[in-house]
């Protein structure tokens, strides 16, 4: 996977609960991290859905310390299976006027400057400090209106419905090392870093984990309808690397008051640094799962995708073009408490096939003598 396993896990790792998935040659395990050590819990629970349902998260097969890493021939891989994989847009100032400069431009970069500066100025401060539902929310809403600036995307940054979208197929997410695709046909993308949350069934939330949500800003710049065809695609969603377990050293506070790295190097020396700042989102987790949930919806339990601050606006080749990926990028997300998940980007077309969905899955299970302990 190309990065020890104590170079992903956050530095008190030792002190903390991880659950995440490996691929053995034998197929998907469950694996969890304690007390510095890792252990195969799949003869116990065969799914981290199952795991999680269960609070099965202790005993299993030691297969030796974080640092001597895990067995030859074994690879890491996302550390969700069978949870629905949701995500919620726009929840912060930032990323709402993003949003409205992607739809006014209609996809262009090159027109995305001069809109920018437009909306910052007549917008930005009003919507940074509102919440979102409130009274003063309504009379910004009311505001916008009236200077004919409305859009749907201040419709969920300040209005009292969170956007929320599937972001992509149950099995079809990538781990820690592998490739992240955008599509071959995308000329304006970037990646986003973000707290993913780990939510079970009856919507009480047991741990985190990280991800980068890719977004395609020309797709979705063009029409909000297209949001599917930019958000997914074969390997456009990482998650990982382990899923940090809550517990009295690590619960729902972490996660608000946490920062999200990220560091992109590109194979021609490019190099761009930003960093997700929670505290500044607008509404909060738990508000966010809770508009998730819906009634009896989720029974494997859902990840979801809490949105980032980060918009990258910096021109990578042309002055005004802004930034988009190329080939060969190397995205690093990381958090202190969490942990850092490193994806190199190449095209859906070019990424390896998904080819491990639910049916393979069962199948292989009910090989090893593993399916009743889903």
């Amino acid at each position: 996977m190309g990065q020890a396993l104590q170079e992903i896990l956050p530095p008190d790792y030792a002190s903390g609960r991880f659950i995440g998935r490996a691929l053995s040659p034998e197929g998907p395990c469950v694996i969890a991290v304690r007390e510095g050590r890792i252990f195969d819990l799949t003869e116990t629970v065969a799914s981290v859905a199952g795991a999680v349902e269960r609070r099965q998260f202790d005993g299993g097969r030691e297969l030796g310390p974080v640092d001597g890493g895990l067995p030859e021939g074994w690879s890491l891989l996302s550390p969700i299976d069978l949870q629905c994989v949701k995500a919620c847009g726009v929840t912060f100032a930032l990323s709402a006027i993003e949003r409205v400069i992607e739809e006014r431009a209609r996809g262009d970069a090159a027109k995305a400057a001069e809109i920018r500066r437009m909306l910052e100025d007549k917008v930005g401060a009003g919507i940074r400090s509102v919440v979102p539902g409130s009274a003063d929310a309504a009379e910004l809403k009311q505001a916008l209106i009236d200077e004919g600036m409305w859009s749907q995307y201040l419709e969920v940054a300040v209005g009292p419905d969170a956007e929320v979208f599937s972001k992509s197929p149950v099995l079809s997410t990538v781990g820690a090392g592998a490739e992240i695709g955008v599509r071959s046909d995308s000329a304006w993308n970037n990646p986003e870093p973000e707290v993913v949350l780990v939510v079970d069934r009856q919507g009480d939330v047991v741990g985190a984990t990280l991800g980068n949500d890719v977004n395609l800003r020309d797709f979705e710049g063009r029409s909000a309808l297209l949001l599917s065809k930019a958000k997914d695609n074969t390997a456009s969603c990482a998650i990982g690397p382990f899923i940090r377990l809550f517990d009295d050293g690590f619960g729902i506070d972490d996660v608000r008051q946490a920062n999200v790295d990220l560091l992109i190097e590109g194979p021609e020396g490019y190099r761009l640094e930003g960093t997700n700042v929670m505290g500044e989102i607008s509404r909060d987790p738990l508000d966010l799962v809770a508009q998730t949930l819906s009634e009896h919806h989720y029974p494997d339990g859902f990840v979801l995708f809490c949105g980032t601050l980060f918009a990258p606006t910096q021109d990578r080749d042309t002055p005004g073009g802004g930034f988009t990926h190329k080939l060969g990028d190397r995205v690093t997300i990381s958090s202190q408490r969490i942990g850092r998940l490193t994806n190199t980007v190449t095209t859906s077309r070019d990424a390896p096939p998904w080819e491990l969905g639910i049916g393979a899955f069962v199948r292989n299970l009910a090989s090893r003598g593993l399916i009743d302990r889903i």
